[in-house]
């Protein structure tokens, strides 16, 4: 498992190793005894979820799930390819309102880690994209949040003529300004 840093602490870019011949690879794309082996100690998860946009151009995002049933994610794309965003919402960190955006496809087989205090998103590039993800905490309504998708710098893969695909939810989310975020900074 090739593990790289981001700078935003605590996201991380997980590849697991492919073994491949003429039927094509496997895989192990998660195993806690493997990342622990490279110093990565995840919690625990508890829920799987996996989507499928059909059009390019498709935002999700971006999403959080506030206290106390906070999410953190394991994300990865299991057919087409997605532009994958986190975005640090820890009020006192020093990385506060900055992202990171990483392609994630079938091809690359690349993971994103992204901790509770994130916000989360993705943009499809190809047709027919799904995104699998393992979640720390169960989907609880009351905790869901999300913040406009357009309204913190981020440079989507497309261009500024591209009308992206929204739910209503995302399309009529408080932008980052005008959000008040429920996460603090950990001390080490």
């Amino acid at each position: 498992m090739k593990v790289e840093t981001t700078a935003l602490p605590g996201v991380l870019i997980l590849t697991p190793r492919r073994f491949g011949d003429d039927r094509g690879f496997f895989s192990e794309s998660w195993n806690r005894r493997t990342l622990e082996e490279v110093g990565v100690h995840l919690p625990a998860f508890v829920q799987d979820n996996h989507s499928l946009s059909a059009q390019p151009g498709t935002i999700r995002g971006l999403h959080f799930q506030a206290p106390p049933h906070a999410q953190g994610k394991l994300v990865r794309c299991g057919r087409g390819r997605l532009f994958d965003v986190a975005v640090d919402i820890r009020k006192g960190s020093p990385t506060y309102g900055l992202w990171i955006g990483e392609e994630l496809s079938f091809e690359n087989g690349r993971q994103i880690w992204i901790p509770a205090g994130f916000l989360h998103g993705f943009a499809t590039i190809e047709p027919n994209t799904e995104i699998n993800y393992k979640c720390t905490d169960h989907y609880t309504p009351a905790c869901d949040g999300a913040v406009r998708w357009d309204s913190c710098g981020i440079k989507w893969p497309f261009s500024a003529e591209t009308e992206p695909l929204l739910s209503q939810k995302d399309a009529e989310a408080p932008t980052f300004d005008d959000f008040d975020s429920p996460f603090t900074m950990e001390p080490s």
